[in-house]
C-alpha cells in the first residue's frame, strides 16, 4: 500500500534538527504556511500553517520568505491562537510598518528536514503537479481489468490532497492534453492506485473518465 505522509507529521518525529540562519536556495525549501497581515502595533503578524498540526509550524525555525535578494531567514519568538490561524510576533520587529513588510509573503523551511521515507510511502508535496492517467477499470470482484493493455486517458494533474476522515482524496485539475476541463476527486487507495513514478511526474489508476 502506497501511504501519504503529511509533512508536519513526518517533521514531528525529526524535531531535534535545526536550521542555519541565513541564505538558502529556493529549491531546497518547501512552503508550510503564510504571513498575511500584521496584528496589533507591535510586530505582530496573523500566521496561517498549512500542515496538519498547525501549531508544527513554529517548531522547525528559522523560516524563510522572499525578500529583494532572494530567500531571507526570519524567527517568531512569541505566538498564540487566534481563531483558525496564529498570530506571531517577529524577532526584531516591533512596529506595525516593519512588520507590513513580511506580510503576504509564503513560509518556507528546509526539505533536509524530511526523514527517508520507505519504498511505499510519498510526501503530500510530492504528488502535487503529477499527471494522472486511467488506465481502465477493475472489474467488479473478479479484478480484472476492463483496458488491459489499452491506451491511457490523461485525467488532469494533481492540485492537492483532501482529508475526508475516512482517507486521502487527489483533487485533479484539468491541464494540456486532458480528456475535458473538469474537476475529478479520485480516492487515494489501493483498489484503484496502479503505480507512482515521481522521476516521470505520473500517476496511474483504474478510474473511469466518465467520473
Amino acid at each position: 500500500m502506497h501511504s501519504l505522509i503529511d509533512l508536519a507529521t513526518a517533521l514531528s518525529e525529526n524535531s531535534s534538527d535545526s536550521v542555519q540562519s541565513g541564505d538558502i536556495q529556493s529549491d531546497r525549501v518547501l512552503a508550510m504556511g503564510r504571513i498575511t497581515s500584521v496584528y496589533g502595533i507591535k510586530g505582530w503578524v496573523k500566521i496561517e500553517s498549512s500542515t496538519e498540526a498547525k501549531a508544527n509550524i513554529f517548531a522547525y525555525q528559522p523560516w524563510y520568505i522572499a525578500g529583494k535578494n532572494g530567500l531571507q531567514s526570519i524567527e517568531v519568538d512569541e505566538y498564540r491562537a487566534h481563531g483558525k490561524a496564529y498570530a506571531g510576533h517577529i524577532k526584531g520587529v516591533d512596529d506595525r510598518d516593519v512588520a507590513q513588510a513580511y506580510c503576504r509573503k509564503d513560509i518556507y523551511i528546509e526539505k533536509r528536514l524530511l526523514p527517508e521515507l520507505g519504498d511505499d510511502e510519498v510526501y503530500w508535496h510530492q504528488l502535487e503537479g503529477l499527471k494522472v492517467y486511467s488506465i481502465g477499470v477493475l472489474e467488479g470482484d473478479s479484478g480484472a481489468e476492463s483496458n488491459p493493455g489499452g491506451d491511457r486517458t490523461l485525467l488532469g494533474e494533481v492540485s492537492e490532497i483532501m482529508e475526508t476522515g475516512a482517507n486521502d482524496v487527489l483533487v485533479l485539475k484539468s491541464c494540456l492534453n486532458s480528456i475535458d476541463e473538469r474537476e475529478r476527486l479520485v480516492p487515494w487507495l489501493d483498489e484503484f492506485l496502479h503505480s507512482i513514478d515521481l522521476g516521470k511526474g505520473e500517476i496511474e489508476v483504474y478510474w473511469d473518465p466518465e467520473f
